[in-house]
């Protein structure tokens, strides 16, 4: 095995882990903000009242970060290459990451902290769209039954799964994950250029208002 072989060997492995525990940090992600009375209820322990303003910011801002991290994970795969080269149940994994792009801003830009905004449980529901999406990929495709109890118990539905939506399956997979970059791509932009504008746009206001 050459030099080149064992990079390339590594850089998928890292990927495939990368993509893996990505999964599991939209879960934990989704978990956090649906557990808004659970924090009201251990704030009555909390005697200082910086230590309240501290809880509420570290339960906000660590969802947020699981939240990033999960885009920028899906936005490093999403690309022909990768795909070619990594396991990604497709489409799933891919319209995951534009949904929970779409959570993210409505967080970050769109009042969708605060548990009584409306853009709350729309941040909420994309999370939980986003979550059915990559367990589903991950349980039926990416993680689908092995080559070995196949090779023992012919399935034509896993056969199926397995050959047309992992990415990296030949021929069949790398078709339908080029039409789903073709697709998801574009979307992904378009949620991130919505975000530039209503980060902008919420930068303006306050400075719209002190000067009038």
């Amino acid at each position: 095995m050459n030099e080149h072989a064992i990079a390339k060997g590594l850089e998928v492995w890292i990927l495939q882990n990368l993509v893996n525990l990505s999964v599991l940090a939209g879960i934990l992600a989704s978990g956090l903000i649906l557990a808004q009375a659970y924090y009201r209820e251990l704030e009555n322990h909390l005697s200082l009242r910086v230590s309240v303003e501290l809880w509420r910011l570290a339960t906000v801002v660590l969802a947020d970060a699981l939240l990033l991290v999960v885009v920028l994970v899906g936005y490093v795969v999403l690309n022909p290459d990768i795909l070619a080269d990594v396991k990604i149940a497709v489409p799933f994994y891919p319209l995951a990451t534009v949904l929970f792009a779409a959570a993210l801003v409505l967080r970050l830009f769109r009042g969708g902290h605060n548990p009584a905004s409306v853009n709350f449980g729309r941040s909420l529901k994309l999370t939980l769209a986003a979550n059915a999406l990559n367990v589903l990929g991950f349980t039926f495709v990416a993680e689908a039954a092995s080559g070995e109890y196949l090779a023992r118990h012919p399935s034509p539905f896993w056969t199926y799964l397995k050959t047309h939506l992992r990415s990296n399956a030949d021929p069949a997979g790398l078709d339908l994950a080029q039409l789903t970059f073709t697709l998801c791509f574009p979307a992904l932009v378009a949620v991130g250029l919505w975000g530039v504008w209503s980060a902008v746009r919420r930068m303006k206001a306050p400075q719209e208002g002190a000067d009038q």
